[in-house]
């Protein structure tokens, strides 16, 4: 680890979708995470390392749930995966345990997803499910999130080309704006139009990854915090008097 770079973890995953109520709807905002895969890498793009992981308590343990998974037809493809050591399967709380030693170990200060609120609800959603709400969140406290759809929106739709490309290709929203998915966006960054994207974590981490790093590229500014920092409340008169003062003649706690 070369302690002047900064590592950043570019997380993605797929779900399970939908959880039966009571009276019989299918609750859509509930999704479950039955694939985690991540990568360490920098700013250019660079990958350090890489994990993939299925998880066992999803992906078996609620078998029902996952014929609602979007993606269910890939179910075949893991399974083949697995076996010839692809990826590895584990319960939720040992990727979450994987997660925080991969951030510890390459001291991540920042952790990437595209549409990250949907990942970051989705992996707190699996926590809180398993646990029975006893852990609620997944991704560590203090931790940056930054979205790369922010970031690609602050930055690569504001490009002419770019929206000159998604014109050309019909790349665009109901309201006539240039369309923002992974799969677009890594197709005008690679000039590949042939490209569909793996809708798998790990093989969707590889290219939100150049997403990030096509980004920092263009060297402008770029929002990408899924949760912007507030101001910060400027000190009243009395409390930088009160912290000078301090300063000068600290307080001492006696007791009684």
């Amino acid at each position: 680890m070369d302690k002047r770079k900064r590592y950043i973890l570019v997380l993605d995953t797929e779900t399970a979708n939908t959880i039966t109520l009571e009276d019989g709807q299918l609750d859509m905002s509930n999704v479950l995470v039955y694939d985690c895969g991540w990568a360490v890498v920098d700013k250019h793009g660079t990958v350090y390392e890489t994990a993939s992981y299925v998880n066992r308590d999803i992906f078996e343990g609620e078998a029902e749930l996952m014929k609602s998974a979007y993606y269910a037809d890939k179910i075949p493809r893991y399974r083949e995966d697995l076996q010839e050591g692809k990826r590895i399967m584990l319960d939720t709380a040992g990727i979450h345990s994987a997660l925080i030693d991969t951030i510890k170990r390459w001291n991540v200060t920042a952790i990437s997803a595209h549409n990250a609120r949907f990942d970051y609800n989705a992996l707190n959603t699996t926590q809180r499910y398993v646990t029975k709400s006893k852990k609620r969140y997944f991704l560590p406290y203090g931790i940056e999130i930054w979205d790369t759809m922010k970031a690609a929106n602050s930055v690569i739709c504001k490009m002419p080309t770019y929206i000159t490309f998604c014109e050309a290709n019909n790349y665009l929203t109901p309201r006539g704006k240039p369309r923002v998915t992974a799969e677009i966006l890594y197709r005008f960054i690679t000039c590949n139009n042939d490209f569909i994207e793996s809708h798998t974590g790990l093989e969707d981490v590889l290219i939100e990854k150049e997403i990030l790093a096509y980004c920092f590229r263009q060297h402008k500014t770029m929002e990408k915090d899924l949760f912007p920092l507030k101001e910060e409340i400027p000190l009243t008169n009395f409390q930088i008097n009160l912290l000078h003062s301090l300063k000068i003649k600290p307080m001492l706690n006696m007791g009684k």
